[in-house]
């Protein structure tokens, strides 16, 4: 009983844990949580939503919509920021669930950390290679300023660093029409509503 309470302690962590959380621990934790997701029978629909739970409590989302967004934010009124914000979590929970629920127990590995300063720590991890699949170096960009608080900005595949594509996709959505808002509005509704 006492190992199962442990076990359930440690798959349950999320940033709503009283206590000071190593990154390393805390992405070890949310990749266990995940895993244990993709491993149940049950439907693709019910483990979307249990992924977008996940990530509500581990992802800075709202930081990476910002940065997404890029210089065009500080162009942005406050009720243009707020309909952005809601699309843009809308957007990124469902690409996010999707893409993330194809994988059949993704087992993945976390075999370092490199704190960069007080606000992010760089930790190494690796999703372990299978029949279907070669092994894939990931590096979690985790932003630190709350340490009992910490919360994924970016992850960092082979060298890519999503958070930057997402930034560039925005940015020739905005260049492509005159820098308006609206014509990104419209591509992130469509997609989340799809």
């Amino acid at each position: 009983m006492k190992k199962f309470l442990i076990l359930f302690f440690i798959l349950g962590l999320n940033h709503n844990s009283v206590y000071s959380i190593e990154p390393d621990i805390f992405v070890q934790s949310t990749v266990n949580r995940a895993s244990q997701i993709l491993s149940k029978s049950i439907s693709k629909e019910q483990k979307i939503l249990e992924l977008k739970s996940i990530a509500k409590d581990t992802v800075d989302i709202k930081g990476v919509g910002f940065y997404s967004l890029g210089q065009a934010r500080k162009n942005l009124n406050i009720s243009q920021k707020k309909r952005y914000l809601e699309l843009f979590e809308n957007y990124f929970l469902k690409s996010f669930s999707s893409r993330l629920s194809e994988y059949t127990n993704p087992k993945i590995e976390v075999y370092g950390k490199n704190k960069i300063n007080e606000n992010y720590t760089i930790v190494n991890s690796l999703l372990i290679s299978t029949s279907e699949r070669p092994e894939i170096k990931i590096d979690w960009r985790i932003y630190t300023k709350n340490p009992d608080n910490p919360l994924i900005r970016d992850l960092i595949i082979e060298g890519l660093s999503l958070a930057r594509t997402q930034k560039e996709e925005f940015a020739s959505i905005l260049n492509s029409n005159d820098g308006n808002i609206n014509a990104l509005f419209i591509v992130l509704e469509e997609f989340s509503t799809n």
